[in-house]
């Protein structure tokens, strides 16, 4: 890959810890966990809610997972029943404006993307031959 920012001095390396934190945070359903927790701490239920398309495991998987990061806290309210809520912590905070540069990027260059990825199914599309006949 070449260097797009001339004035960066290191090259920044793709270590399998970074692939790993970046997996873990940056998912499908992290990404939707912490922009409904920007706006407010939430229980379990406001976020199922919240997220329609999430089934309960994946969320509870979501987040233990950033929970265990640093990036989501659970906090037991003193209700009767006993109650959790969930909110982001101030690291998870610190994820709000690198994840808001990533979605500018994908908003400016998704019709470049989409019409990349239709160009290129053109090309690739599988060919169908008769049997015993060769298609280039």
């Amino acid at each position: 890959m070449t260097e797009t920012d001339p004035s960066a001095t290191e090259r920044l390396e793709v270590t399998p810890p970074h692939r790993e934190l970046l997996d873990q945070v940056l998912d499908k359903w992290s990404l939707e966990v912490l922009n409904t927790l920007c706006e407010r701490p939430s229980r379990f239920n406001e976020l199922r809610q919240a997220i329609p398309a999430v089934s309960q495991k994946s969320l509870s998987a979501t987040l233990r997972r950033l929970e265990r990061n640093g990036i989501v806290e659970r906090r037991v309210l003193a209700t009767r029943p006993v109650a959790v809520e969930y909110g982001i912590t101030p690291l998870g905070k610190t994820l709000r404006s690198p994840v808001d540069a990533l979605l500018e990027w994908a908003d400016r260059h998704l019709a470049a993307v989409e019409a990349a990825r239709r160009q290129y199914d053109e090309v690739s599309a599988p060919r169908f031959s008769l049997p015993g006949r060769h298609t280039p």
